[in-house]
């Protein structure tokens, strides 16, 4: 990293933000029918990321939408140490966008206290005219990217050219695996520091934010950030 180049974070959501996966959360809690096998195939990689997310929620009739974000919003849960952290990030006029694999109709009510722009909010949507819900996809994957990603992390993070940009993600999962490869910093936890370990990806473990922040400051004491 060079302390000459602006420095833009990209921090997911679910698992990262929040202390669970709302989208495994919502699908074990309602249980709809034929939802184990779409979960299998997709954690086993039958079946594309996009694919699995869409059948799960054409599972669930539209009408539950105010239950299901009722039950996100008293379950969810944000990581210790967010809300210092972005007034840090802030003070420091460093960008901070959310890129997330979930869905509007809970992520915005969640991150409702912490006044992030909304065009600093990468997600998917939903539609819920029809019977059951529709997944939307305004962030799809685009060249190199092949993965059926649904929303493509690396996409997003490549409107941010390496020339210009000191480029954090901070991530927990494999959805955020191929967004660490590119990334001049990576904060990670759970499955995603498994995976940086396995394959020898640079990263820094972290609990909660306070932990982010700290190694954040000491880089910028070291003038490498």
């Amino acid at each position: 990293m060079r302390s000459d180049k602006k420095t833009v974070i990209f921090c997911d959501f679910d698992g990262t933000i929040t202390l669970s996966d709302n989208i495994v959360a919502i699908m074990k809690h309602f249980k709809p029918e034929g939802i184990e096998a779409i979960m299998k195939d997709t954690i086993e990689q039958r079946i594309s990321l996009r694919e699995g997310v869409e059948a799960m929620f054409a599972l669930l009739p539209s009408s539950q939408k105010d239950e299901i974000v009722e039950f996100v919003l008293g379950q969810a849960g944000i990581r210790e140490g967010f809300s210092e952290f972005l007034a840090y990030v802030r003070d420091e006029g460093i960008e901070f966008n959310v890129t997330s694999g979930g869905m509007d109709f809970f992520i915005e009510p969640l991150l409702a206290p912490f006044d992030i722009p909304q065009d600093h909010v990468y997600c998917n949507g939903a539609d819920f005219t029809d019977e059951f819900i529709r997944i939307e996809w305004p962030n799809p994957c685009q060249p190199p990217c092949e993965n059926g990603c649904g929303m493509c992390k690396t996409t997003v993070i490549r409107t941010f050219p390496e020339e210009q940009y000191n480029r954090i993600l901070i991530g927990d999962s494999l959805t955020d695996f191929e967004g660490a490869k590119i990334a001049d910093l990576v904060y990670s936890r759970s499955i995603l520091t498994d995976k940086c370990i396995e394959l020898g990806v640079d990263h820094v473990p972290f609990t909660t934010f306070y932990d982010i922040m700290e190694d954040m400051k000491q880089k910028q004491t070291q003038g490498v950030l």
